[in-house]
């Protein structure tokens, strides 16, 4: 605007030069205005007269201007920002919102011959198959709903197959975000290759058609996998990696040693087409534990598959243990921390011969499970046709630990069996019974219906008389077995069911006479006869039974509750060693009433323990000693439950969140017969990582195991405890634990309330159903102890029953007396 008006006021000066000279203010500015541009111009001229810098000397001058250093200064720090912002998101931020999914698959490829070639993943014949398949593959998933979420597939094995054609082992990455994570679950993955091999079948055939690709629908299975197992696999083992048996019978050594802190290798197995694989482990030397560290997990597959679990192996093994496979392929997993582990066996092909066999029973003999001794494999099948030598004779089976009942609405688990057109449900059991058949002729065909290898069995047979299956002087019990009638109410479960000790009424008590007392009086802690002598000479040695002490030495006294009564009774006084138990150091009762129970003080029951599962609590256990505790089968029996880095327990605790010690659980033993769907041998052992410190012994310590010949009469005092909930529609658990003191059912009326109640349950609660356990409170004690106040024992683990709290439905305890044996061979 300024340099405008000059031009124009110098314009109109020279304009009028020519005008005569005149004296004005106007001339006057005009000057003024003149010598002012006339001194701008002079500037300039000096600046261009200066020596300016040239090349790098002319860049840092023009640099070095402030304004020019604050604009170069923010360009730094963006570019930075930009860096570390993308770098942050690669691998910090992205990896948080995406991650891989990993699975492992396989399908059959009908009329397409196997050659050998296939066996080598370096050969060109399987490069150009595997190619091939993994287009075939690809084109499925990059067309389907998860498309954009997968990545690729990667044929890991090609293997011939028993039923003829191609078997095709293969993985598949997915790249996915956390919140569509159920997007990619294994029945949506194998379900889409399921619908387009199901779309062109046809005429009821099994094989459809992948991009002309003939694939058996019913060989399509799809698992997920850990990322581990996918990278060990894709990465390279670190043991031998394939193996192959081309002979029938020829056994292939196996070795594997951990050396430089562990080893985690996989090992394939393959052999002739039409057979199957037999692993004999020999020898397995490892640390006892839940599979989490040391392992070895069988696969009936080449991949990792969970649907194809044979059998894992957590614990040494000392003694051979055989293995079968369901068809001419199997993996081994392994996984050994440290130094100093091994594994030594071996493998052979085998045939898949018929099971069948005609039996004539003119004299017994024995029947055995496939390809016995070795484990049941998930597929087999075995036919007896038996004859009797009259018509008036039928078939007994005598099984060591397995018994055979008619078929629910539930499935078999444990083998599947058909008598005469009847189906019946195996199942393991931990006693002796006899399945009878009122046939002449019978044919038993048994299928095995295990998802993974089972244990085997036996059965001696022989004929019985149809119309008399016992003698005169025997009792015919529920499992089959035949007693004497003398053992009958004697305290000896002897059927296995207690079919002889139930409905027996109280027996007679007969002091003074000739006769001496019932074997169930004698010496069980209470004087029944006034002058006493059912308690008399009660440290004798005796026959040793079920209801009698056993000491340390295998005599055997009349005393039932012999163990830690601070009483030496045994000659080498076993009977008082390892007492430190059951004995809190608070023993006075707090008065707050709370539905059905009271508060617990502090110190008055230092063996509870609350188990909190991903940091929730889930259920209750006992102390039985340093290393261990005591808790319910069913508080593990899913998979992610069985899993010991899930689970933390809480000991020293009265208020939740106020443990005196707080500890990881390294290993999880659920019974080998616990049943799920009855809740029959429900009791399960945890180890600790790290024991409490001897400073909080009186806050903590264990609670004393019965013998088995312990008996509980209605003299003793019985206690539930635990942070379960209150009643039955409770929504809020309690924060102090909670006990109630309950009274132990007898049996038949336990039996007349449930029907399904086994030997190794009790009932306890009281008629009005005020005072149970409930939910929470599973796995935690019933501790019972003896008038005089004495030690407390462990008598029952809460288990189950039909509600909480309702009138004449008492709680369900797991029987602590039955199991005592089994405690101490894994704890000892």
């Amino acid at each position: 605007m300024g340099t405008n008006q000059e031009e124009t006021e110098q314009t109109s000066g020279d304009g009028d030069a020519s005008e005569p000279d005149t004296a004005s203010i106007k001339d006057v500015s005009v000057e003024v205005n003149t010598v002012d541009y006339t001194l701008r111009k002079l500037r300039r001229l000096y600046r261009k007269s200066r020596r300016r810098p040239k090349g790098l000397k002319r860049l840092v001058a023009y640099l070095l201007n402030i304004p020019h250093i604050t604009v170069i200064v923010t360009a730094v720090v963006f570019v930075l920002v930009v860096i570390i912002w993308s770098l942050l998101w690669v691998f910090v931020f992205r990896r948080e919102y995406y991650g891989g999914a990993y699975f492992a698959g396989m399908f059959r490829v009908a009329n397409m011959d196997f050659i050998p070639e296939y066996r080598q993943v370096e050969s060109h014949e399987f490069v150009s198959m595997a190619n091939k398949l993994q287009n075939v593959v690809s084109s499925v998933y990059r067309t389907s709903p998860v498309a954009r979420l997968y990545k690729q597939a990667i044929i890991s094995d090609l293997s011939n197959n028993n039923k003829g054609g191609l078997l095709v082992s293969f993985w598949m990455v997915f790249v996915i975000p956390q919140v569509k994570s159920t997007s990619v679950c294994d029945e949506c993955v194998e379900a889409i290759l399921r619908d387009s091999v199901g779309a062109s079948l046809q005429n009821r055939s099994s094989i459809g058609y992948l991009l002309g690709l003939p694939v058996d629908i019913d060989s399509i299975l799809i698992n997920s996998v850990q990322r581990s197992d996918y990278t060990s696999s894709t990465g390279g083992s670190q043991c031998v990696d394939k193996l192959y048996a081309n002979i029938l019978g020829a056994s292939v050594p196996l070795s594997i040693y951990s050396s430089w802190g562990g080893v985690n290798c996989q090992v394939k197995l393959t052999s002739v087409p039409d057979s199957l694989i037999r692993l004999t482990i020999t020898s397995f030397v490892i640390e006892p534990s839940d599979c989490v560290s040391d392992a070895l997990t069988v696969y009936d597959a080449l991949l990792p598959m969970r649907g194809r679990i044979l059998h894992s192996l957590c614990e040494p093994v000392s003694s051979p243990v055989s293995i079968v496979s369901t068809s001419n392929i199997m993996l081994l997993s392994f996984r050994m921390t440290g130094d100093n582990k091994s594994f030594k066996g071996y493998f052979e092909a085998i045939n898949d011969k018929v099971c069948l066999s005609q039996i004539e029973t003119q004299s017994d003999g024995n029947i055995y499970s496939p390809f016995y001794p070795s484990l049941l494999p998930p597929k087999c099948s075995c036919t007896w046709k038996f004859k009797t030598p009259s018509p008036h004779l039928g078939v007994a089976l005598r099984f060591q630990n397995y018994v055979l009942k008619a078929k629910d609405i539930q499935g078999c688990n444990n083998g599947w069996w058909k008598v005469n057109e009847v189906i019946f449900c195996g199942s393991y059991v931990g006693y002796h019974t006899v399945f009878r058949i009122d046939h002449p002729s019978p044919e038993v065909e048994f299928l095995c219906s295990s998802s993974s290898s089972a244990q085997p069995f036996q059965a001696s047979y022989s004929s019985f008389n149809i119309s008399h299956p016992c003698p005169e002087s025997h009792f015919l019990c529920n499992t089959g077995i035949c007693v004497e009638k003398s053992r009958l109410c004697d305290g000896l479960d002897d059927c296995g069911d207690e079919s002889d000790e139930l409905f027996c009424s109280r027996p007679t008590i007969n002091c003074g006479s000739k006769n001496p007392p019932h074997a169930l009086l004698v010496c069980n802690g209470e004087v029944d006869c006034i002058d006493g002598s059912d308690e008399i000479n009660c440290t004798e040695e005796a026959t040793c039974s079920e209801i009698r002490y056993r000491c340390r030495s295998g005599a055997c006294i009349l005393k039932k509750n012999a163990k830690c009564d601070d009483a030496p009774d045994c000659q080498d006084g076993s009977d008082e060693a390892d007492c430190a138990c059951g004995l809190p150091a608070f023993k006075k009762v707090g008065l707050q009433r709370i539905v059905g129970g009271v508060n617990a003080v502090e110190g008055e029951w230092p063996w509870q323990v609350s188990l909190h599962f991903d940091s929730n609590l889930y259920c209750g256990a006992s102390i039985i000693s340093s290393e261990w505790l005591v808790s319910a089968a069913h508080c593990f029996s899913k998979d992610r439950l069985s899993d010991p880095r899930y689970w933390m327990a809480y000991l020293g605790m009265l208020v939740q969140g106020s443990a005196r010690h707080a500890a990881e659980i390294q290993r999880i033993v659920v019974h080998e017969y616990y049943n799920a769907n009855t809740f029959d041998y429900d009791i399960a052992l945890l180890q600790l990582k790290k024991a409490w410190p001897p400073s909080l012994s009186p806050l903590i310590q264990p609670i004393c195991l019965p013998p088995s010949s312990y008996t509980v009469t209605d003299s003793y005092r019985c206690i539930v405890t635990g942070w379960g909930y209150r009643f039955e529609d409770d929504k809020v658990l309690p924060s102090v634990l909670q006990k109630a003191q309950v009274s132990i059912t007898n049996q038949v009326e336990c039996k007349k309330t449930y029907g399904i109640i086994s030997p190794r349950m009790i009932c306890a609660g009281v008629p009005s159903g005020e005072r149970d356990a409930c939910r929470g409170d599973s796995g935690g004690p019933l501790s019972c102890q003896a008038p005089g106040g004495g030690r407390w024992f462990l008598m029952g683990i809460v288990s189950w029953g039909s509600g909480c709290g309702r009138p004449n439905l008492p709680g369900v305890y797991t029987r602590v007396t039955k199991f005592t044996p089994w405690i101490y061979s894994h704890i000892s």
